[in-house]
């Protein structure tokens, strides 16, 4: 364990998200969503193979006992992604950023209706501060005063809260697939099933892209690929609870990116409503990290001593 490669790794994973996040944004003025999805994923297979064979994994790294888990969470995830990279292209990148926060808030309750896991009062009021954070950064977007421009942003922060609970549904068939199935054959068998789902998209008006539009949305799939390989390094070296509150990292680098190269200032309201989302995902994550160690106690109180 080295927590400060650890650290390293998820920040840098973090950055390079948000790097695919901007060239899915400066695409998607002519670049469909699920044209994005379809580059987004096919572009990070590549990637995510050359990782297995460095890794001497090539072989058996994509067993796989449960393919129709992978297919449903594939169906889920390149759902959530859609949305995603739609409210990407019509909403400032903090704010699809801190809209994207809700899925670990909704994730502990989906965990808790179909997993049956246990959330007691600290967490569910931890999820209940973070949906108000929510209802906060939605609000200039509920209103009845709609020109073009506001109608198109607020068709942008619904499709970024139903992302979010597309991928925090999401996160539910991967706590069930970890059971199972490697990481390496997760990763790949989503980017695998979102890539051929999105073909279903073409009649709905794909485009012949520029050469810089085909640059963008490829660097958006090497990026993608080679975010999830450093998130997934990132947990070798340290625990869950060390580098899980890094990943909020990404405001700081949309509020920076955001502004230098969209030229998007964020509102107060937005900034207010991220905060409150932060903090409660910052407390779910010290909760959990607290009952681990609890969990950890009491298997020991019951081992045998030899």
């Amino acid at each position: 364990m080295n927590p400060l490669r650890g650290i390293a790794l998820k920040i840098l994973s973090v950055t390079v998200f948000t790097l695919m996040a901007i060239c899915i944004k400066a695409a998607a003025p002519d670049v469909p969503p699920g044209q994005a999805v379809f580059f987004r994923s096919t572009f990070a297979i590549p990637v995510i193979l050359v990782w297995l064979w460095t890794q001497h994994n090539l072989r058996h790294g994509l067993d796989t006992t449960n393919p129709m888990g992978h297919l449903w969470r594939g169906l889920v995830g390149a759902t959530a992604m859609g949305l995603g990279f739609t409210a990407l292209g019509l909403l400032p990148l903090p704010e699809a950023v801190a809209l994207g926060y809700a899925a670990p808030l909704l994730t502990v309750v989906f965990a808790a209706m179909f997993l049956g896991e246990t959330v007691r009062i600290f967490r569910l009021t931890a999820v209940l501060v973070g949906l108000v954070g929510v209802v906060i950064v939605l609000s200039p977007r509920l209103t009845l005063e709609m020109n073009g421009a506001t109608a198109a942003q607020t068709l942008g922060a619904m499709a970024a809260i139903l992302g979010a609970v597309f991928a925090a549904l999401a996160q539910v068939f991967v706590r069930k697939l970890v059971r199972t199935e490697a990481t390496a054959a997760i990763v790949f068998y989503f980017s695998l099933t979102a890539a051929v789902l999105s073909l279903a998209t073409i009649p709905f008006g794909w485009v012949v892209p520029t050469p810089a539009q085909a640059g963008l949305l490829v660097g958006a799939g090497l990026l993608g690929g080679l975010g999830q390989i450093l998130l997934t390094e990132s947990y070798r070296h340290a625990d869950v609870s060390v580098i899980a509150p890094f990943e909020y990292a990404s405001m700081l680098l949309a509020l920076v990116f955001g502004y230098w190269l969209f030229a998007e200032v964020p509102t107060s309201t937005m900034l207010a409503g991220a905060a409150l989302i932060i903090v409660a995902g910052l407390f779910i994550i010290w909760r959990e990290h607290r009952l681990g160690l609890e969990r950890g106690r009491a298997r020991q109180s019951v081992t045998p001593q030899g």
